[in-house]
């Protein structure tokens, strides 16, 4: 399994929305690398659910739910998507700063590359902001 961070602004497109859905085509990616990485993802992979602009926070927990196809939003046919469905919200949002104040997240792809909109994260990363969020799981993939 791998693991991601997906952003999304809370006034076009919030965690709320998110959990009404239950699975969401996560459209509208306009930018090469986080092209690349949403064509990484594979069915099963998790990903945190990040507020930007807005709170800038990580929210929630989804799993993707449908590998990436093309994104039905591009006429051009250049640009894709993946399907990701709601696993559970943070029990404790974590936020920005506190992220860019704990040196073992310093080389985590949101603080280095804070524009791009999909971006990976590694597995000690993943488990360093699962317990920051009181995420509580065994191994930090699973909710309780």
């Amino acid at each position: 399994m791998n693991y991601w961070l997906i952003k999304s602004e809370p006034d076009a497109f919030s965690w709320d929305e998110q959990v009404a859905n239950g699975v969401e085509p996560w459209t509208g990616v306009r930018n090469h690398q986080a092209k690349k990485n949403l064509m990484a993802m594979d069915v099963g992979d998790r990903a945190f659910f990040y507020h930007s602009n807005v709170g800038r926070e990580i929210v929630g927990v989804v799993e993707v739910a449908r590998a990436a196809y093309p994104d039905p939003t591009d006429p051009q046919g250049r640009w894709i998507c993946v399907d990701v469905r709601t696993v559970g919200p943070l029990p404790r949002p974590v936020t920005l700063a506190e992220i860019k104040a704990d040196s073992t997240l310093a080389d985590l792809a949101l603080v280095r590359q804070s524009r791009l909109s999909v971006v990976p994260v590694s597995q000690a990363h993943w488990t360093r902001l699962c317990r920051m969020g009181r995420w509580a799981a065994t191994d930090a993939t699973d909710a309780a």
